[in-house]
């Protein structure tokens, strides 16, 4: 087994391996624009060699994952709550559909253009439910600001059927002076 991929991996890499060159299909932020800061930050808060070690590492993104909400679940003993960062899109081009147990959460638009060329948009996130939730009772809204919210009730608990409580109602009737059948036999003889 050689040693020489492992102790001179930095000398292998490709020269065109940097953040500054990497693709940015999977961002989030495809196709927007980058600010004065990502490129600043990239520049200047990275050492080399922790980026090319990484070929998919853009440390520009740390800005922009600042603002980013992305995705964020939030499970309590009231409701199963998402909220979800869909300020690409507007309200028309988002639908939120409940299939079975599984909340599905889609966004697409057309093909547009903007000074870069064309760019089309279209994602699908898909939330399963926790036991317990209303399927039915869901509901979503979306803020001004692109924020997703989508809402499923928790169910009441049932009652536990297995235990009653019997209610004791009180008489007039004197049980402790009626004695058995066969003493009232015996006095009577």
């Amino acid at each position: 087994m050689s040693l020489v991929p492992i102790l001179f991996r930095d000398w292998l890499d490709d020269v065109w391996d940097s953040p500054l060159h990497s693709s940015r299909i999977l961002d989030q932020h495809f196709a927007t624009a980058l600010l004065a800061d990502d490129l600043f930050g990239a520049v200047t808060t990275c050492p080399r060699q922790n980026y090319r070690r990484h070929g998919y590492y853009r440390p520009w993104r740390t800005v922009r994952s600042q603002q980013d909400m992305g995705s964020f679940v939030d499970i309590n003993n009231e409701r199963f709550q998402i909220n979800l960062d869909v300020q690409q899109f507007t309200p028309d081009e988002i639908t939120v559909t409940v299939v079975d147990d599984t909340v599905v959460v889609e966004g697409k638009h057309e093909e547009k253009q903007d000074e870069h060329g064309y760019v089309s948009r279209q994602f699908m996130r898909k939330y399963k439910l926790p036991n317990g939730h209303e399927a039915e009772d869901v509901t979503s809204f979306i803020s001004a600001d692109g924020v997703l919210t989508v809402t499923a009730p928790r169910k009441p608990l049932a009652e536990d059927l297995s235990e009653r409580i019997v209610p004791i109602t009180q008489t007039d009737e004197l049980l402790s002076d009626k004695g058995s059948g066969t003493d009232k036999e015996e006095d009577e003889k």
